[in-house]
């Protein structure tokens, strides 16, 4: 049987539609609404968090620990901001020796931790340093050396006391090199060493990875005669060093060690922890 539609009903179903095709126009015409980042990928660090070995798990991943030697070394410590205050009565205690201390990052950031870190680890009867971590797309060699040195990376003939490290490693806010492979980078470094030898009188320590260097520097051999090489690989050995060194000078080994993570083997004694304090 025929039944015939209101016009109403028909009035309804076409205000209906009409609706729903203006609420999918607006709905077009709106902005898009930013995603969120997914969940597994790591925020950018806050600029001055960086520390020593920041992106070797990340690059060159973890391996196994030393095993035992015939060759003697000497167990020290890394230690940034992020560490905070530190026990190092029980670093002490545990047989470490020698520590280094984060003290600056570019030019505009000093490690708030550092007074505590730097002499807590000496009065204990460490043998003690600085480092600084290298930012060359922020500011010259130069400016970063001076930076450095009058920010707790000075130098003195005390026999406690070991000369600065550059920390020039894997960029963690940005390009992996700083826009700066090849020989921009080699430039920046000298510029540097340079400056932090004519401020202190001795000649920086340089910290890096291999596959860094490599990447970044060309695998440069211009450091390798006056620089002391602390290499960073998290595995049985040192592995291979960049070019210009035979030997390292410092072996971080591990981010992952007791109390404070980053474990360091230094290649010696203790006497010959003593000699570069002494230069």
């Amino acid at each position: 049987m025929f039944v015939r539609r209101s016009r109403f009903a028909r009035r309804t179903r076409l205000g209906v539609f009409g609706a729903l095709l203006a609420a999918l126009s607006l709905l077009l015409t709106l902005p898009a609404t930013a995603q969120p980042a997914p969940a597994d990928t790591p925020a950018a660090p806050e600029r001055g968090d960086a520390h020593l070995g920041m992106g070797v798990l990340a690059h060159d991943g973890q391996g196994g620990r030393p095993g035992g030697s015939l060759a003697a070394t000497t167990e020290g410590v890394d230690v940034s901001g992020h560490q905070g205050s530190v026990d190092w009565g029980a670093l002490w205690n545990s047989g470490v020796k020698w520590a280094y201390v984060k003290a600056t990052e570019s030019t505009t950031y000093q490690n708030e931790s550092f007074t505590q870190q730097y002499n807590g680890s000496y009065d204990i009867g460490m043998i003690r340093g600085a480092y600084h971590f290298a930012t060359p797309d922020t500011a010259s060699g130069a400016a970063q050396a001076n930076y450095f040195v009058d920010h707790g990376g000075g130098w003195s003939k005390d026999g406690r006391t070991l000369p600065g490290v550059l920390d020039i490693e894997w960029n963690p806010y940005g390009d992996a090199c700083y826009g700066m492979a090849g020989a921009p980078m080699v430039n920046w470094i000298a510029d540097f060493l340079n400056t932090y030898k004519a401020r202190t009188g001795r000649d920086a320590v340089i910290y890096t990875a291999t596959s860094w260097w490599t990447q970044c520097t060309g695998n440069s051999a211009a450091f390798g005669a006056t620089n002391p090489l602390w290499i960073a690989r998290y595995n049985t050995a040192p592995g291979e060093l960049p070019a210009g060194w035979g030997t390292h000078t410092m072996w971080q080994y591990t981010s992952t060690g007791p109390i404070v993570g980053d474990h360091d083997q230094f290649n010696g004694a203790l006497d010959r922890v003593v000699a570069l304090a002494n230069g």
